[in-house]
């Protein structure tokens, strides 16, 4: 039964863009839940599912021209990246119902992951509210397959060499479901583990340095809740970016725990330093952002503030 909106409710065009490989992950049933839910809740919703990524992307721009009065996103991070990039530098907000691998985009947002209800409640209340103005990055790279120059945001953040291939990997793998298979992702690409030598440039200031992982954090965490940037805010005009010289596999092991508490941070092989604009080269070094492949180093990287909205609860 459907319910009754209060005298003061706020009725929203929307958008809901559902994972095209929801199906493949079990859940399935969550995009029409949430669907119903805001209709429900007395919202006009357009519900967008495709069979392909590709046919989503396209209708998920011309829904986009639209203007609707916010574009929301089910699934996990790739999702978000997806929504990111839909309405990065448009006065669109972006809702997020998480119902992926990681979340750690949710995570930043402080909203609910793992759990439906919760989120579409959250997504509920956050409609009836001025939306966040949160900062997002942008990436320039050349495309991998045509060399053309090209540009991408990410919201949450950006892994350069090892975090990246465990990235990749895990999102080749098919089970086990859930942030455990980071963990085995992890396990599996630490037998190749080595240190790539870096040209990082920080606000037209460059460095080289030799280390196993750099990571670029506008939120706090990746792969499921590790607290690579902990410091890290959506808000500040500023990208975390983390570095960590060179490990040996069983050094590698002690400190990983941590990550998970973000006390990492106070070790001697890890540096983070702040800026507004970051360049990454590297020979092999590959890349990701927001979980997803961009493709191999060089990557010029820029904070946008207050680029992105978001159906989310003030900090």
């Amino acid at each position: 039964m459907a319910n009754h909106p209060q005298p003061d409710f706020q009725r929203k065009r929307l958008i809901v863009a559902i994972n095209p490989g929801s199906a493949a992950g079990g859940k399935k049933a969550v995009g029409p839940i949430v669907v119903q839910g805001l209709r429900d809740m007395g919202h006009d919703v357009t519900e967008l599912q495709e069979k392909s990524y590709q046919d989503l992307l396209t209708k998920a721009r011309a829904a986009i021209a639209t203007e609707p009065d916010g574009f929301v996103v089910v699934g996990g991070d790739g999702m978000v990246n997806l929504g990111a990039n839909m309405v990065a530098g448009t006065d669109v907000p972006l809702g997020i119902i998480s119902a992926g691998t990681g979340n750690d985009t949710a995570r930043s947002l402080n909203l609910p992951f793992d759990d439906t209800a919760a989120s579409l409640a959250a997504l509920g209340t956050a409609l009836q509210h001025a939306p966040r103005v949160v900062d997002a990055a942008i990436m320039r790279f050349a495309d991998p397959v045509t060399g053309e120059p090209t540009e991408r945001w990410f919201a949450c953040a950006l892994s350069a060499g090892f975090d990246a291939s465990v990235n990749e990997r895990a999102n080749r793998m098919k089970n086990p479901k859930g942030p455990s298979r980071y963990i085995i992702a992890l396990v599996i690409e630490l037998a190749k583990l080595k240190p790539y030598h870096y040209t990082l440039t920080l606000d037209g200031k460059a460095t080289q340095v030799d280390a196993n992982m750099v990571s670029i954090g506008n939120g706090v965490s990746l792969g499921g809740g590790m607290l690579i940037t902990p410091d890290a805010k959506l808000d500040d005009g500023l990208l975390d970016v983390l570095v960590v010289r060179p490990l040996s596999r069983f050094n590698f092991l002690r400190i990983f725990p941590s990550v998970f508490k973000g006390t990492h941070v106070t070790r001697k092989e890890v540096t983070i330093e702040r800026a507004r604009t970051v360049r990454i080269e590297g020979e092999g070094v590959v890349i990701t952002g927001d979980g997803e492949s961009v493709g191999p180093a060089p990557v010029d990287v820029e904070l946008v503030p207050g680029a992105l909205r978001v159906l989310a609860p003030l900090p």
